[in-house]
């Protein structure tokens, strides 16, 4: 079964029914088409299945279009949508800008303009999911250590920059110190005073922060994760990972 669901909103059985069909051979097998024929079947559906795509008619009884979007939106489920009306007055095209409707179709529906509206949302909702993807990796203190990193000295970027290359390798001290030409103790005081964060907690930050992308982007075993980010034993990353992120690898693999 496709893993991605759109969801056809209308009271009217004739106008769902069609959607769904003209849909269901655009897709051939690549979405699963659902059907609810108002606002509260609607919501049902929604909180027991992730729904990458809304098309909802704007005029329907008790729930319209517009209160349900808007409904979805206050309860943080922020959905691409589409708006399909046999109305045309600007209100309601107006308060489906505000909601953030990616369109607004009027019916009769053109084939052609609902599939390329169907497309262009879903490109929209790809982007919006791997920018959701991102935030959760990023590691906020350290993006903003890393943007103060643009104003550092040379030895200080040279040594983030080693960092970086060589995070699967051992990374002491000594030998960051040593790649960049200064004395170990100089050279710890200047990455404080310049980052604004120790050198190991700065080492700590990028390695977790790669683990996540690999927790999250492949299927490596955790212990394949650790060697891979720097950690001789996964039991010392379980425990570090756990320490920063509040949950165990696995867990948070399993969450995301």
């Amino acid at each position: 079964m496709a893993e991605k669901r759109i969801l056809i909103v209308d009271d009217e059985p004739n106008t769902r029914k069609g959607l769904a069909k003209m849909l269901e051979v655009w897709s051939a097998g690549r979405y699963q088409i659902l059907q609810a024929e108002n606002g509260q079947e609607a919501r049902e559906i929604i909180e027991k299945d992730k729904i990458h795509l809304l098309i909802t008619d704007i005029r329907m009884p008790e729930i319209t279009g517009l209160m349900l979007v808007e409904s979805l939106k206050n309860a943080g489920k922020d959905l691409v949508v589409i708006i399909i009306s046999s109305y045309s007055e600007f209100k309601y095209a107006q308060e489906a800008i505000q909601l953030g409707v990616k369109n607004y179709l009027l019916k009769p529906l053109n084939r052609q303009k609902l599939i390329e509206a169907v497309e262009q949302a879903l490109v929209d909702e790809e982007r919006i999911e791997r920018n959701g993807v991102i935030e959760k990796v990023i590691d906020e203190h350290l993006f903003h250590i890393e943007v103060k990193n643009d104003q550092t000295r040379l030895p200080i970027k040279e040594a983030c920059q080693y960092i970086n290359e060589h995070l699967n390798e051992p990374l002491s001290l000594r030998n960051v110190s040593q790649s960049v030409h200064l004395n170990s103790s100089y050279f710890s005081f200047l990455f404080k005073e310049q980052m604004n964060v120790t050198f190991s907690e700065y080492v700590t930050r990028k390695r977790l922060q790669a683990a996540k992308k690999l927790l999250m982007c492949t299927d490596l075993q955790i212990a394949d994760i650790s060697a891979a980010v720097g950690y001789k034993t996964d039991k010392y990353f379980i425990k570090l990972f756990k320490e920063h992120e509040g949950l165990t690898p696995s867990k948070y693999r399993k969450n995301v």
